[in-house]
């Protein structure tokens, strides 16, 4: 459903400068330019639908002019979340205890920093799917990345633990994040959250992806077949969203995710 702790970085050259960038409005970061705007249809939801246009934003019609919206939506965020949090505190602490005793070399909780609203780093939550020297073993793991871009993914992936496949499949293991949408660090529905070391391999296409706070969800997260989806249409997707982001476009990203959940969809 939402997003993988596999996803690791290739490190370049380019870095962006987050340093003197607000958490707390979504205001441009980058130099940006005009784009057309979409309406919505259900054939966003098909991963064969993306143009591939690489037309810059229109920063002031699809950012700076959504005041109301983007308030009500942080209401929205707040409301849900911390009802969440206290309907799943209990299955939470479940969990936490059946990763803990599967394997109980490391915190049932992983955390990571990764690049919100603007460029500003933030802590991101999930349970551990993966055993604790994951991080390290990617070295020996890099030559057999199946994903283009500067993101790596494999199946089958042999740090995955045997509790982690089950609460990745149903994505139980991104509950976490609820603590990052309460606490104002992403939101319900938005691209999902890069890796900093991914942030600075963008072109200044795929930089305009951090003009928004990122989500639980998102067009990406949603399709039958995200695996087969390549970077650029992932961005595409993002981009996309961000020109018709409504919250009927909202909801109906919610509802297909719910659905996608029960399919057991997740990575």
């Amino acid at each position: 459903m939402f997003g993988v702790d596999n996803v690791e970085a290739i490190k370049s050259e380019e870095i962006i400068d987050i340093e003197d960038i607000p958490n707390d409005m979504e205001q441009p970061a980058l130099l940006l330019g005009d784009a057309a705007d979409k309406s919505f249809s259900d054939a966003v939801f098909d991963e064969h639908s993306i143009s591939g246009n690489k037309e810059m934003l229109d920063v002031e019609k699809y950012i700076t002019n959504k005041q109301g919206y983007r308030f009500m939506r942080r209401s929205q965020d707040i409301l849900f979340s911390a009802l969440a949090i206290i309907l799943l505190i209990i299955p939470c602490i479940f969990v936490a205890l059946i990763i803990f005793f599967d394997d109980p070399k490391g915190s049932p909780i992983f955390t990571q920093d990764r690049i919100g609203l603007n460029g500003k780093k933030f802590k991101f939550f999930k349970f551990r799917s993966m055993c604790v020297d994951a991080e390290s073993k990617l070295k020996e793991l890099k030559e057999k990345n199946e994903k283009d871009g500067p993101v790596f993914k494999i199946k089958n992936d042999p740090r995955i633990t045997r509790v982690g496949k089950f609460i990745r499949k149903t994505s139980i293991d991104e509950l976490p994040q609820l603590l990052n949408v309460l606490m104002g660090d992403m939101s319900i529905v938005g691209p999902r959250p890069a890796l900093p070391n991914e942030v600075e391999q963008y072109d200044e296409y795929q930089k305009q992806r951090i003009l928004v706070r990122p989500g639980l969800t998102c067009y990406w997260q949603i399709q039958h077949h995200r695996d087969n989806i390549t970077f650029d249409q992932w961005m595409d997707m993002d981009i996309k969203y961000i020109k018709e982001r409504s919250f009927l476009v909202d909801w109906k990203i919610i509802l297909k995710t719910v659905l996608a959940v029960f399919r057991g969809s997740g990575s």
